[in-house]
């Protein structure tokens, strides 16, 4: 695409139009001391190759987990990813997808999304699933204003203290402004969040409870489901870790109402911290409510499938006051990389690899246990804990990044004040018997 500059005909005319004599009094409105009064310095201009050479210096300043042993999680997870993963997705069919409001050029793009949205409806057991969000924490949002949009009467949401800190964030971010209040259930000793803090609480719209909750606890869904039906609120459950549903029984078994999650852990590299994947599922009765698009498999003339967009809750396809959200966006490169991943290793092949962290996280567990640290729960877990340290730690820590590349856990104490001197540890398929072996002797 061409640059076309506006000629000096086309600025008179512009100005004339808007009544401004000139371009700078376009600008008149900021003040003079935000303007910038002398010349922009802009270096002089680099070849290619020295170019080159400047990215790599400055990339080479990052740490990339390949290179280290990672054993912080927190919501962002290390997994192996098929090579297959890369290749495909990197095909210029689905780099350069258009979006599919023609379904007659648009059948590889909708077909994806229909299959991503069938694998991700049965791996959490729910019955529709929409195309993908921003991340997580949007999703939740999603989930938190469907909530109050069908129980117009109350004006609360509560969420759980144990939910991810960036994702209770978000969802302030998206209620506040609406004058509903958001209520956090306080955790409890055990590292569970405290349903018995909602007692007398009669206007909730929806509870929302993250499981395995930011400390790898799993929360028991079967009782906050029957607090939610006694208080006629939604049950919302969300989850950072998707493949902790490899081996845990999915949100749909305890008749969640909404489920929110993120699917960065499903083939996506942790690139620095995004982008993720937002999954947002529910049950039939929510359909009408979900954000997004759906797609569904027809018939053509010929009597081959055909996919179609068959419902778009969205402000671009209905009257805007009666749309369900105001999101647009399919993160669909991430959405289509989590249904080639899903694909590629299957039912047992996601029940084996949520095996080999769950085990190698009970082993690191024990084996820091044993050089010292202090569990802080004794609650059923996935692939991430939290342990006290022993004293001299954060020293050992921060030389362990330094000299030996290797990520220690993460410092809870940011999140949660009250946790001083508490770490979150994590294992996921990728760390060794040899490389958590080598950690506790590290540490001791």
């Amino acid at each position: 695409m061409r640059y076309l500059p506006h000629t000096k005909e086309d600025i008179k005319t512009m100005l004339k139009i808007t009544g401004q004599s000139s371009l700078d009094s376009l600008f008149e409105c900021i003040p003079e001391d935000l303007k910038t009064k002398q010349s922009i310095d802009i270096p002089q201009s680099l070849s290619e190759w020295e170019l080159n050479a400047h990215m790599e210096e400055l990339a080479s300043s990052n740490i990339a987990c390949k290179d280290y042993k990672c054993f912080i999680g927190g919501g962002s997870y290390d997994h192996f990813i098929p090579a297959i993963i890369p290749y495909l997705i990197s095909r210029s069919e689905f780099m350069t997808a258009y979006t599919p409001y023609q379904p007659e050029v648009s059948q590889g793009t909708l077909q994806g999304i229909y299959e991503f949205q069938t694998m991700i409806t049965e791996l959490l057991g729910m019955d529709v699933a929409t195309a993908s969000h921003y991340d997580c924490g949007t999703a939740l949002a999603e989930a938190c204003l469907i909530a109050l949009k069908k129980n117009r009467e109350k004006n609360k949401i509560a969420i759980s203290a144990l939910a991810h800190p960036s994702h209770r964030q978000i969802v302030q971010t998206y209620i506040r402004p609406t004058g509903y209040e958001i209520i956090e259930i306080p955790y409890t000793k055990e590292g569970l969040t405290d349903m018995n803090a909602l007692a007398g609480m009669d206007d909730l719209a929806g509870i929302a409870v993250q499981s395995p909750n930011f400390f790898g606890n799993i929360e028991d869904l079967k009782a906050v489901k029957a607090v939610a039906d006694s208080k006629k609120a939604l049950f919302i459950t969300s989850f950072t870790e998707a493949m902790s549903y490899g081996l845990l029984k999915n949100p749909g078994q305890f008749g969640a109402d909404l489920v929110a999650g993120e699917g960065q852990s499903l083939g996506i590299a942790k690139s620095f911290g995004g982008p993720g994947l937002g999954l947002l599922a529910g049950t039939k009765k929510q359909m009408r409510n979900l954000p997004g698009r759906f797609i569904g498999k027809t018939l053509d003339a010929n009597g081959d499938n055909g996919y179609v967009l068959t419902l778009a809750t969205r402000e671009q396809h209905i009257k805007r006051e009666k749309a369900s959200s105001n999101i647009c966006s399919n993160n669909g490169l991430n959405a289509m990389t989590a249904a080639m991943y899903l694909a590629t290793v299957g039912k047992i092949g996601i029940r084996e690899i949520a095996q080999q962290n769950h085990d190698k996280a009970v082993y690191l567990k024990k084996s820091l246990v044993n050089a010292g640290f202090e569990p802080c729960f004794d609650k059923p877990f996935f692939n991430e804990f939290v342990l006290k340290p022993p004293k001299g730690f954060e020293q050992k820590r921060a030389a362990l990044i330094q000299d030996k590349c290797i990520f220690a856990g993460m410092d809870l104490e940011p999140f949660y004040p009250e946790m001083k001197q508490h770490y979150l540890f994590c294992s996921t398929e990728t760390v060794s018997k040899d490389d958590i072996d080598q950690l506790a002797k590290e540490v001791q």
